[in-house]
């Protein structure tokens, strides 16, 4: 299917991408389980090894299936080309290596992920990159830490576990002063609460592992190149504007335009570090794309009853989610997530660490898990969980103090979900 200007957002969900199969006639796209591909000659090869034609050479680089999912993710990004990877860390990962020389540095957001900030703040140290934090409520503090060894500004468009609704705009902005791309992970939003791109990001990345594949049984990640950088003018991002040794002197960011940072990524980051994603994973994930809309449409509603009833109950000092009117990201949310806060939010019981070990303990619906973005509702406890390698303070600063519960309310019916926290609260 030829994906058309006026497509609306459900469509290109189920049609991005894909095609009946030319050989079989298969509606659904088959799973290439294969590691490599048949040239048509040598002078086919040489073409596709010299990048002067796309085409498959080894399912490391490329395969059918994991083309049909960046396709697909582009189109609901409205970038201009996507890369698939084995998971969300190893998207990250490629960026940062088509961005970073040893000595650079990165500011990012001091409220993400756990997994995120222990791989920019100890991780990423091995090979001589500087990640700096600043809070995210105060954009005043990014362009503080701007120096000329700065690369690239990192935030999640809904923080994770915060519950955080990022001022994308006024962080694009900062970015933009400093001439470096904004590189929003939109895992917790997805591109159907969330488009980044329209408020000035260059790179998106997801877990995919979570919401687009949205069943919990298949790990992949995802970067998107938003075709908004001009990676030539600086001189700053030396993979993009210097001569390729890898291809014959080839200028990548002259070559490739536009699509310049999604195709270093491939030939250069993908091929030497090697972190791709299975066709199995990637024929999942695609599956579950297509009901991407339908998910996020009773994810929010159930999330939004949810934390009316947790915002009521004795036990509960306060609920973070920016769907509830008195919420101090509500209006944000309004402007970034005009469908809906997600369904990934935080609330603080009041009887502190051990309040939350207990629930956690305790409850039978939900599952007691390390993820989100399941049909299933989720719940744990990050203090002693996702967040217990930082220290006190740094934890409280991530969203993910002694009293934090976070939720990943499932499709589920809402009812069942309340009963659940009611019983064991």
């Amino acid at each position: 299917m030829t994906e058309g200007p006026n497509q609306k957002f459900s469509t290109l969900a189920v049609h991005a991408g894909a095609a009946p199969d030319p050989t079989t006639g298969a509606r659904a796209t088959p799973i290439y389980q294969t590691s490599s591909y048949v040239f048509n000659d040598v002078d086919h090869a040489a073409s596709l090894f010299n990048l002067e034609a796309f085409g498959n050479i080894y399912t490391r680089l490329m395969n059918p299936n994991s083309n049909v999912l960046e396709e697909r993710i582009t189109a609901l990004e409205g970038g201009t080309a996507a890369l698939t990877t084995a998971s969300g860390h190893g998207a990250q990962l490629l960026v940062f290596h088509t961005l970073m020389e040893p000595g650079d540095e990165f500011i990012a957001a001091k409220q993400l992920y756990g997994g995120s900030l222990n791989q920019f703040g100890h991780s990423f140290k091995k090979f001589g990159w500087t990640a700096k934090f600043a809070d995210i409520d105060d954009p005043a503090s990014f362009q503080a830490q701007v120096t000329e060894k700065t690369k690239a500004i990192f935030v999640e468009s809904i923080a994770n576990p915060g519950g955080i609704v990022t001022d994308l705009k006024a962080i694009s902005e900062i970015a933009k002063a400093a001439g470096v791309p904004l590189i929003v992970d939109n895992t917790l939003a997805t591109p159907y609460l969330c488009q980044p791109k329209e408020h000035g990001a260059d790179i998106i990345v997801h877990s995919m592992t979570k919401f687009l594949g949205g069943h919990g049984n298949s790990l992949g990640g995802v970067l998107v190149d938003c075709g908004t950088f001009d990676w030539m003018s600086s001189g700053k991002f030396k993979t993009l504007s210097t001569p390729c040794d890898s291809y014959h002197g080839m200028v990548l960011g002259e070559a490739f335009g536009p699509i310049a940072l999604a195709i270093a990524c491939r030939v250069l980051g993908l091929r030497d570090l090697g972190p791709c994603i299975s066709p199995f994973n990637a024929f999942m994930i695609a599956t579950g794309m297509e009901t991407l809309p339908l998910r996020m449409k009773q994810h929010c509603s159930n999330a939004l009853e949810v934390a009316r009833f947790l915002a009521n109950h004795e036990k509960v000092a306060w609920v973070n989610y920016a769907g509830l009117p008195d919420n101090a990201y509500h209006e944000r949310a309004k402007t970034y997530c005009p469908r809906g806060a997600g369904s990934v939010f935080t609330f603080g019981l009041k009887g502190g660490y051990d309040a939350g070990v207990n629930l956690v303990n305790s409850v039978s619906l939900f599952s007691h898990l390390a993820n989100v973005g399941d049909t299933r509702s989720l719940i744990i406890h990050p203090a002693s969980t996702t967040h217990r390698q930082l220290a006190d303070d740094d934890r409280a600063a991530a969203g993910a103090g002694d009293d934090v519960v976070r939720l990943s309310v499932g499709i589920e019916d809402a009812l069942d979900i309340i009963q659940d926290l009611e019983e064991n609260l």
